[in-house]
């Protein structure tokens, strides 16, 4: 006897049988000799009392059509399944809609959801067919019925819903010295140890190419300057070999010589052992130039994921002292500075200049000069971001400026703002780990549905309740996800499984990744902050010392329950100021439908990324760096500080040198600089105008180089609604 129906939105509700009854009704209207309810008790008694104690809807709609077959009633069956058919056609009419614009290759939130994905190409539109018909699927079978409701009422987003199913992860910071030393096989590729710098350059790509498809977030390289370093020596020995051949002569006593600095000069003057070693040394500066002209150029034309997207990658770089390192940083710099093509901005990778003292930060430290050199480059190019790695929180108890292998206690980012440093199951640090998945909460949602609460205390109070419920059921969907995560076998991912995760060196091919993922994390994300502060109190933390008191007191509550559920689950949950894209429009527009436009909150097409001091506001930067850098403490998951300045910084790297010296002084853990830079892809010719669209030298339209969450973009024509509307909406800070 039916006593459980399932729906197929996962639901389970009690059996009705007056539901099937009125079902049948509707069949025998719809023909001549109209209903018969004697038929219908008949039929609807013996499906009831046959049936399983707990049947799906489709089950039972099955049962009635083959009751109806076999009764007198063949007329009513034919009726009863093609309004079954219809109502079936009606459930897929949404995705027939979503796949018809994909196909039309319309610009709209959907096929514009990342800016760094091609969703017009044939890879494109098949990974967004694919997306959209996955996340059902995540819906009905893999989601519980509470975190699903969430998700629907808006309170929650699942980050790379879509990937679910894969148990992918979401990034990785690469060892890359383990590839480069060892070599790797991935699929049906084989690498070789590297042995010069060429190698390793190409090696280092291919690294970031094959994990991207065997993950479902970006990709980084946390001491890139380190990891290639020993290929300039290598390299240099190669071009001290080649005058050997020249020669005739052994000179083997110049291969372990010491170089103050691989810098090019002129040969004329120099004599003996002084000219034999320069000459190489220029050579060898050469080769590190054209490797990292390669490198980049690269990151730029390499795709994945099935030919749509180039690899979402950064490095990190910036602390290695030795001449071999100084010439990868400065080469890089180069390289950077002069652009790629025609002169364009490179968008990848996305570079992060570690920042530290006694290092690169100080005139009296070694690497100051490069520092100089990055703060220009910057001022052109966007790239380098700031790490700072003197922020307390950025700390490691072994990092020692004398150690050549320090690089292991420095804290590394993906250039979006994801870090991972901390670790409750095993080495605090950064490299071979990553982020194993994100769910962001809704938090102007909550406040909306406090407002009305005429209490202050009450109302906040209130705000505070409901923020804990949501905190609790994000932490176990993430752990729901981390169980699905790791069941999967190490041979699904042939790389990141093989050489690159912590301890997956000891794993088998068919053994499963559950004794080495606990090392990742597992973020709990929140976004806007500033419109949540409005809806409970009336302004936002830039606008008030009491919205910022109750915005720290909101996050500082997260981290705290955070760490509760570290303890709870034996996960490495942290708190991320989330990146979002195609999530800050979309969790505005479905509660401005469900609340009407309320002023400040959701008046506009976004909501404020995470804590940032909302984009309209005008201040000074260093106002916005005293609002946002307590923040930056709390969210172990990540998080980024930036600035809007003004004008042509090509010429003006002090000011850039001015912000990294406000995150050294107000403890700001990464930031970066925005700024207009107007690029002609037909003949270089380059400004900082604002509203400029045409090149005034050639008539070509303009690319405007643009910053969206932590990367670049050379184009807003794949910005989705939400993303265009913040744009519009940046004020410089002055």
């Amino acid at each position: 006897m039916i006593q459980i129906v399932e729906k197929r939105d996962g639901r389970v509700v009690g059996y009705n049988e007056e539901k099937i009854k009125a079902a049948i009704r509707k069949a025998m209207l719809q023909t001549e000799a109209g209903e018969d309810e004697s038929l219908i008790q008949k039929i609807t008694d013996r499906i009831g009392m046959n049936g399983r104690e707990r049947m799906t809807v489709e089950e039972i709609q099955d049962r009635v059509e083959l009751e109806l077959m076999k009764s007198s009633r063949k007329d009513v069956a034919k009726r009863y399944i093609a309004y079954r058919d219809q109502r079936s056609i009606a459930r897929r009419a949404k995705t027939r809609d979503i796949f018809l614009e994909i196909i039309e290759a319309k610009s709209n939130d959907i096929t514009r959801e990342n800016a760094n994905m091609n969703a017009d190409s044939p890879a494109g539109m098949m990974m967004k067919f694919a997306s959209e018909t996955t996340k059902p699927f995540v819906d009905d079978y893999l989601l519980s019925p509470e975190v699903k409701n969430a998700v629907k009422n808006n309170y929650i987003h699942i980050h790379d819903k879509d990937y679910y199913p894969t148990k992918s992860l979401t990034c990785v910071q690469h060892p890359l010295d383990r590839i480069l030393r060892d070599g790797f096989i991935a699929g049906h590729g084989e690498s070789r140890p590297a042995k010069r710098i060429e190698t390793a350059s190409v090696i280092a790509c291919i690294s970031l190419e094959t994990a991207q498809n065997e993950m479902h977030g970006g990709q980084a390289i946390p001491a890139f300057d380190f990891y290639l370093a020993p290929y300039v020596r290598a390299s240099y020995i190669e071009e001290v070999r080649n005058l050997e051949q020249f020669t005739g002569e052994d000179l083997s006593r110049l291969y372990d010589a010491p170089i103050k600095d691989f810098l090019k000069r002129d040969l004329k003057g120099l004599e003996g052992d002084e000219k034999l070693m320069q000459h190489a040394i220029n050579k060898t500066v050469g080769r590190v130039h054209q490797s990292m002209e390669a490198f980049i150029h690269n990151m730029n034309t390499i795709h994945s994921r099935g030919g749509n997207q180039v690899v979402f990658s950064s490095i990190n770089y910036g602390t290695d002292t030795s001449a071999e390192g100084r010439c990868i940083i400065r080469e890089l710099l180069n390289s950077t500075y002069e652009g790629v093509g025609n002169g364009a901005t490179a968008i990848f990778p996305i570079q992060i200049w570690k920042k530290k003292r006694s290092v690169s930060y100080l005139p009296e430290d070694p690497n100051y000069d490069l520092y100089r050199l990055a703060c220009k480059v910057t001022a052109r190019r966007f790239f380098p971001n700031f790490l700072n790695l003197d922020a307390s929180f950025n700390h490691h108890d072994k990092w020692r400026p004398d150690d050549p292998k320090r690089y292991l206690y420095e804290v590394a980012t993906m250039g979006c703002r994801t870090r991972v440093f901390e670790n409750r199951y095993g080495e605090k640090t950064s490299i071979g780990r990553g982020n194993l998945s994100f769910t962001t909460i809704n938090l102007p949602r909550i406040a909306i549905e406090v407002m009305t609460i005429k209490n202050p205390e009450e109302r906040i109070d209130r705000f505070f309740e409901k923020l804990d419920s949501l905190l609790s059921l994000t932490a176990r969907q993430l752990d729901e996800r981390f169980q699905f995560q790791k069941t999967a076998l190490a041979k699904q991912f042939p790389l990141v499984m093989g050489c690159l995760w912590n301890g997956s060196d000891h794993l088998s091919p068919n053994d499963t990744i559950e004794s080495v993922i606990n090392q990742g994390t597992l973020g709990i994300g929140f976004i806007g902050l500033a419109e949540c502060l409005i809806a409970l109190i009336g302004s936002h933390h830039g606008e008030s010392e009491e919205a910022q008191a109750l915005g720290l007191r909101i996050v500082s509550h997260m981290k705290s329950r955070v760490n509760e559920f570290c303890e709870t689950y034996g996960h490495n949950y942290s708190v991320l100021a989330t990146p979002a894209e195609g999530l800050s429009g979309r969790f505005t527009k479905r509660d401005r439908a469900s609340f009407g436009v309320i002023p400040g909150v959701t008046d506009k097409d976004y909501y404020t990324n995470s804590n940032h001091v909302p984009v309209y506001y005008h201040c000074s930067p260093r106002h916005k760096a005293k609002v946002e850098a307590p923040y930056h403490k709390l969210t172990g998951g990540g998080h980024i500080f930036y600035v809007e300045i003004d004008g042509d910084a090509t010429h003006n790297e002090e000011a850039i040198m001015q912000i990294v010296d406000m995150m050294d002084k107000y403890d700001l853990g990464y930031g970066s600089v925005n700024h207009n830079r107007n690029h002609c892809p037909k003949c270089g010719y380059e400004n900082a105008e604002k509203d400029m669209h045409e090149c005034p030298k050639c008539g070509s339209r303009f690319e405007t180089i643009q910053r969206i969450t932590g990367y670049l973009v050379g184009t807003t024509d794949r910005w989705n609604s939400g993303k265009l509307a913040e744009l519009k909406d940046r004020v410089v800070h002055k």
